[in-house]
């Protein structure tokens, strides 16, 4: 059994965020998303996951996500998973090429384990038996970044899940979840689209 203890963490947090010209996360935000099927409110993991939550932050205020679709359903007998952000097949999206080449990057995976004081970055978890560690874990309403390689996630592309997924704990940054109208998130489908997201005051 791989011990969570053994990890060594040299890169923190303010690396990145320096690198990537964040203004790193340190406490929970509340978000607003307005779609076409109507409101639901997430809880954003900023103390657990400070650069994909600080990174996010800066979409919604660069109004990344604006009238933006939900551009993949992938729909199981019990779950569905929910794509959100700029679809990597569409390059008709506003500004095209110029603005896909300055926002599309790749950020670190980032995943938090319970009884250490920080995040692991481009670290996914190979071991089963280190799942029982983690402090966020795939469950209703649960919102992560999408992939772009093994160890890093893309800058603006993420998905909802709609019931537990063991199987995707530890691979993916989780950083929020669904904290108020779960029921509109389970109603989307691929013709819908957000309208906005907004920052609480």
């Amino acid at each position: 059994m791989v011990s969570a203890c053994k990890f060594k963490n040299e890169i923190n947090s303010n690396y990145y965020c320096q690198k990537l010209k964040l203004v790193c996360a340190k406490d929970n935000e509340v978000i607003f998303f307005e779609t076409s099927k109507g409101n639901f409110e997430l809880e954003l993991f900023g103390k657990d996951n400070p650069v994909t939550v600080s990174n996010f932050l800066k979409n919604i205020t660069n109004n990344i996500y604006l009238n933006r679709k939900f551009y993949k359903i992938i729909d199981f007998s019990q779950i569905k998973l929910i794509h959100g952000g700029i679809d990597p097949e569409n390059k008709s999206y506003i500004g095209k090429n110029q603005i896909r080449n300055k926002i599309i990057d790749s950020i670190p995976l980032e995943i938090k384990f319970k009884e250490e004081i920080k995040p692991r970055y481009n670290y996914q978890i190979k071991n089963p038996d280190e799942t029982e560690n983690l402090v966020n874990i795939f469950e209703r309403g649960s919102i992560a970044m999408v992939k772009t390689g093994k160890n890093y996630s893309s800058s603006t592309e993420f998905f909802f899940v709609t019931n537990n997924i063991p199987e995707l704990d530890g691979r993916y940054s989780i950083f929020g979840k669904i904290i108020k109208g779960y029921d509109v998130l389970e109603k989307i489908n691929k013709e819908d689209f957000i309208k906005q997201v907004k920052i609480s005051n």
